[in-house]
């Protein structure tokens, strides 16, 4: 993303950053509302179940991708001796992912559907680009975390669909090697293999089928 400012991209680097912040605040807004919805409060507790982008940006992380494109929010705190259920770490942690894809089909068709209305302001550059990254980015953080790797929403969904003694082999050896795994993933992302580049590719090919009002560009 920092290229973007050497190359004097100001205001596109500016929509991205705030695409970025609004896409990973819904995320973990996700996860707190439905651990509380599931018996656990430790969230609300820690002030995390709430729409505001100070509660849950990690300064480090989102500086992490201005510089090298990656980073992270704050991870939302539970307590699994709070659940009410044996799945409910299943549904806290497709939370996040699911939020990233209402946000996404919402925002998206919304902004379509005032184009249609002609509505003067949703045919400036500013708006247009703003919400073709804020679904994008909503689609590619949806994607990310869904992948089964290290610490992602993912590790946490994968076991509730495979044969117990499948789920307990993959716990095992996530443990061991999902971080490493995860990090070498990122790692070839910086050095240039096209790991998100890709994953945004699928994004982008996934918002065609996300849209139901007439795209009118």
């Amino acid at each position: 993303m920092i290229e973007l400012l050497f190359r004097g991209e100001v205001l596109l680097f500016a929509l991205l950053v705030a695409a970025l912040i609004t896409s990973l605040s819904i995320h973990e807004f996700g996860h707190a509302y439905v651990a509380k919805l599931n018996g656990d409060r430790t969230a609300e507790y820690a002030g995390r179940l709430t729409l505001n982008p100070v509660r849950h940006i990690d300064p480090m992380g989102l500086a992490m991708v201005v510089l090298v494109g990656f980073g992270y929010a704050r991870p939302v705190p539970t307590d699994p001796r709070n659940f009410r259920t044996p799945r409910a770490d299943l549904w806290i942690a497709a939370a996040g992912p699911a939020g990233n894809l209402l946000l996404a089909v919402v925002t998206w068709n919304l902004f379509l559907l005032l184009r249609a209305a002609g509505v003067d302001l949703f045919f400036a550059e500013g708006p247009v680009t703003f919400f073709v990254l804020l679904a994008r980015v909503n689609l590619l953080l949806m994607l990310f975390n869904l992948i089964p790797l290290g610490p992602l929403d993912g590790h946490y969904i994968l076991p509730h669909l495979l044969p117990a003694r499948a789920a307990d082999v993959y716990r095992r050896y996530n443990a061991r090697f999902g971080s490493y795994l995860l990090l070498g993933m990122i790692l070839l992302s910086v050095v240039g293999v096209p790991v998100f580049s890709r994953l945004m590719a699928v994004a982008g090919a996934l918002l065609r089928y996300l849209t139901f009002v007439p795209l009118g560009f």
